[in-house]
């Protein structure tokens, strides 16, 4: 390795000063700075030494870990305070003398000093960047020393310390705080002085305690290097995984008995400082989650890609693209590291080119579903992605420039498509050649060569295994593929119905659900984060050269991307140094089950709970819809933007994965919401919290067709957010829309509408439309069923029925809309279901300004249908009723 790979920036000055001889005494802090632990504080170790003991029989199995734990941090505190004038110094004996003799059964003091001795020998970890320094020192001839506050002897120092890395530290002098009664805080720095006869300027001191090893001896003059653990910013991705950092606080979740956390606690610390400065803070952030949240858990995930295929006997593995080019790398790594036969190879596949290698081009329905698999594709260009002109099928000649958005747009082109034998011909002779196009650059890669072919894939439903399956069987080819995937949600059942196997690392076939369902519902950052800079496949030439779409990624996010890529493969280094040197010794994240606990805990948090400097971020990264369509979308979606004062936690979760594909992005967008989506996902706060006392309610979206028929309802929770405010947001789609209702607060209340949208498809126009009501001017002319307009923006609903109606067809000038998506932004004061609360004084003003709208509207719409007779027809109705109500 490099220097760069395994270095550690904030020691590179040391590294001068040494090389210059400008300082003649290296001293070095022991623990978290010459030596670490495989737990993420120091007294995690307790706990995992009541496993110890109960295996030697040395304690009851009452004495749980956590309980030993507790028991041992108040025996030393207990220790330290029965010093008196001796000080609070005291050894491992002094604390074990303070501990109760009855659990342990008379156990002599030296056999349980010596296994908590032992089990520190197994969990320290030597810190490699801090004996580089070491061994530079030596060959400088410049004095190392080592200054520790420690309750340990310095036969257990240097029992601890005897490792090949560090070399011979038997003239290495040690100055303990137990020693002299006196802790680096509060003295040892003096008798340090004295007993070495150097000035402080000769000193170099390198530790991890902000008071200890850097202000005290700072403050003699000694030059200081503050070895820090853990930053603030990682302290907050702890406490996010709800990981306590306090160093005696609740007993640490997910230790394993024999591995603590396996040290992904210090080294991901490390990965993060070993970056050094970014240029923008953006690059910063990205460089963050590579190291910290997407390295260990992508590391965990190769290692047991590799562990799977090594156990198995497959030699290959195959990535798909786009993730393949950084899964592949990380595999092949994790294989060389353990010393296993296993390559991992990337291979272009794509959900788009399997989907039309393995349509039935006979069936109405399997054309129909490929069909809507895209989002929002024209009938153009669902044409152009099953290679046909516009000519080519003249049933459609008419709606070529129609987004497919309905059922019945998408029922109409299936039938057009297979409606005769020649236009399935046609469209057989199209998937046959894609079909044997993926085959050859299957071939090409040695994929095709043995009879099992193991994909690897960051996972979700399967559906490129399933597809290549049946592409491969529709072949006549004799090759089975089967899945190694980072998480599967329930759609992968139908891997297993097939007989296909698929494995999940995190989680598998829905399971865990918390697991599964997190990571599935906001997969787009980790696909983004892998993906290779590139466009997806669309396709393979002739000669079985992939082509591929072309991407809306921007400069900034690519370099972003690729930081985070970056820190990924730098937690991996991190880690593989330490399997390679530790002779087959050092854990495994692939099989136990605490290793993958922790890395989904560190995956879900990230995903439930993201900074904000993460949303700020990412939030600005696109994504492409990557199946023939050209939609692209903002992660942190700009429609939603006004919106996010009106969110209750509840309402990220009804969000369609079309609405956002992140909803908790939008939620560290701001303060107030982050911090109850924080509390909710914590378990401090209910969800249900944000719903209105007493029944639920919902609001109901009719939508009435142009055969005058209403139909049935669409609904959504209505909850009052920590602003007083709510959203609701409901999406239908029907070839002929020409109104809607919407009961809004689904009960009777007084309500201030600040404003609803509309994003429709009208006509068959290629593009949305965008229809606004938020202003009286909107809302005066509008229809009210069993509600009343009362002024301004201000409307009263007497029943949970009662709607405003809106001639969404009519303002988009169209005759019928096809699909919308409709978004209510309001406040709402209840009131009582019995229908006898007093009634809001009506703004005459504002009746009849809301009634001659309403004419207005009426005769308009007259005149376009039935021009001038329509006019005077409506005013003879008029006329006559103002006449009847005369009599």
């Amino acid at each position: 390795m490099t220097r760069q790979e395994i270095g550690c920036p904030l020691l590179d000055n040391v590294h001068r000063i040494i090389a210059d001889r400008a300082c003649t005494v290296l001293s070095l802090d022991i623990f978290d700075t010459v030596l670490w632990r495989r737990v993420p504080r120091p007294a995690d170790a307790f706990a995992l030494l009541g496993a110890r003991l109960r295996e030697a029989g040395l304690c009851p199995p009452w004495v749980t870990d956590a309980t030993l734990r507790r028991m041992r941090i108040l025996a030393e505190e207990q220790a330290r305070r029965g010093r008196d004038s001796l000080g609070t110094e005291v050894s491992l004996f002094d604390i074990w003398r303070a501990m109760p003799e009855s659990p342990f059964g008379g156990t002599p003091i030296e056999r349980l000093v010596r296994a908590e001795l032992d089990l520190e020998r197994e969990l320290t970890v030597v810190d490699l960047d801090i004996a580089a320094l070491v061994k530079a020192a030596r060959k400088q001839d410049i004095t190392v020393i080592l200054v520790s506050d420690t309750y340990f002897t310095e036969d257990h120092l240097h029992h601890l310390l005897d490792r090949p890395e560090l070399g011979s530290m038997e003239n290495v002098r040690i100055f303990r705080s137990n020693q002299h009664g006196s802790a680096k805080a509060s003295g040892l720095w003096d008798i340090v002085l004295r007993d070495l006869g150097a000035s402080p300027e000769q000193i170099v001191h390198i530790g991890d305690h902000e008071v200890a090893d850097d202000e005290v001896p700072a403050e003699l003059g000694i030059r200081t290097v503050h070895y820090r653990r853990l930053d603030d910013a990682f302290r907050g991705v702890l406490e996010r995984e709800r990981e306590p950092v306090e160093p005696f606080g609740d007993h640490a979740p997910d230790l394993d008995e024999r591995h603590g956390d396996f040290g992904l606690t210090s080294l991901r610390a490390k990965a993060i400082a070993s970056g050094g400065p970014h240029g923008t803070s953006a690059l910063d952030v990205a460089w963050r989650y590579g190291a910290a949240v997407l390295g260990p858990v992508l590391t965990g995930f190769a290692e047991w890609c590799a562990a799977r295929a090594h156990e198995t006997g497959t030699r290959r593995l195959y990535c798909s693209m786009r993730e393949g080019e950084l899964l592949s790398e990380l595999i092949n790594e994790a294989a060389t590291a353990r010393g296993w036969d296993v390559e991992a190879r990337p291979v272009w596949l794509s959900r788009f080119v399997t989907s039309i290698a393995g349509l039935d081009p006979f069936d109405t329905d399997a054309v129909h579903h490929f069909i809507r698999s895209g989002y929002q594709l024209t009938v153009r260009q669902a044409l152009s992605v099953l290679e046909l002109q516009a000519g080519d099928v003249p049933g459609l000649a008419t709606e070529l420039n129609t987004v497919i958005d309905n059922g019945d747009i998408a029922d109409r082109v299936a039938r057009a498509l297979t409606e005769t034998p020649h236009l399935c011909n046609r469209l057989a002779v199209t998937v046959t050649a894609a079909r044997e196009r993926m085959i050859r650059a299957l071939r090409a890669t040695g994929a095709l060569d043995e009879p099992e072919l193991t994909l690897v894939d960051l996972g979700w439903g399967g559906t490129i295994q399933r597809q290549l399956a049946k592409a491969l069987r529709i072949a006549g080819l004799d090759v089975v593929p089967s899945g190694l995937y980072l998480a599967t949600n329930t759609r992968a059942e139908r891997l297993y119905v097939e007989g296909l196997r698929a494995e999940g690392y995190l989680a598998q076939a829905g399971h865990p659900a918390k697991v599964s369902a997190t990571v599935t519902r906001s997969p787009e950052i980790v696909e983004q984060c892998v993906n290779a800079l590139c466009g997806s496949l669309i396709g393979f030439t002739e000669d079985a050269a992939p082509v591929l779409g072309e991407t809306a990624d921007s400069p900034s996010q690519n370099a972003e991307r690729r930081t985070v890529q970056e820190g990924v493969l730098a937690f991996q280094r991190m880690w593989n140094r330490q399997v390679a040197g530790a002779d087959g010794d050092w854990p495994s994240l692939a099989h136990p089950e605490a290793a993958r606990d922790r890395l989904s805990r560190i995956l879900v948090s990230a995903l439930e709970s993201p900074t904000a400097d993460e949303a700020a971020v990412f939030g600005n990264w696109v994504h492409e819809d990557n199946f023939g369509s050209s939609q692209v979308t903002t992660l942190l979606p700009a429609d939603l933007k006004p919106a996010v004062p009106y969110l209750a936690p509840g309402d990220l979760d009804d969000l369609h994965m079309r609405d956002s594909f992140w909803p908790a992005l939008i939620a560290a967008s701001d303060t107030g919401l982050g911090a109850m989506a924080r509390a909710i996902a914590d378990g401090a706060l209910d969800a249900e919290a944000f719903d209105p006392a007493g029944e639920k309610y919902e609001t109901r979206l009719r939508y009435r067709t142009s055969d005058d028929r209403w139909h049935e309802e669409i609904r959504r929770r209505v909850r009052i957010n920590h602003n007083g405010l709510s959203f609701a947001r409901l999406a239908f789609e029907h070839h002929d829309t020409v109104d809607i209702s919407i009961a809004i607060p689904g009960r009777p209340a007084i309500v201030r509408v600040d404003w609803i949208e509309a994003k429709v498809i009208a006509g068959g126009r290629r593009r949305e439309q965008v229809l606004r009501w938020d202003s009286p001017e909107d809302f005066v002319g509008l229809h009210y069923a069993d509600c009343r307009y009362l002024g301004g923006n201000l409307m009263e609903f007497d029943t949970p029925y009662a709607a405003v109606w809106l001639p969404i067809a009519r303002r988009a000038g169209a005759p019928v809309v096809s699909s919308a998506q409709i978004t209510v932004a309001f406040a709402m004061l209840p009131q009582s279901m019995t229908g006898m609360a007093p009634r809001m004084p009506l703004d005459k003003h504002a009746t009849r300004a809301a009634r001659a709208a309403r004419l207005t509207d009426r005769l308009r719409e007259e005149y376009r249908t039935l021009g001038v007779k329509g006019v005077a027809a409506g005013a003879g109705r008029v006329a006559r009723r103002k006449f009847g109500d005369a009599k």
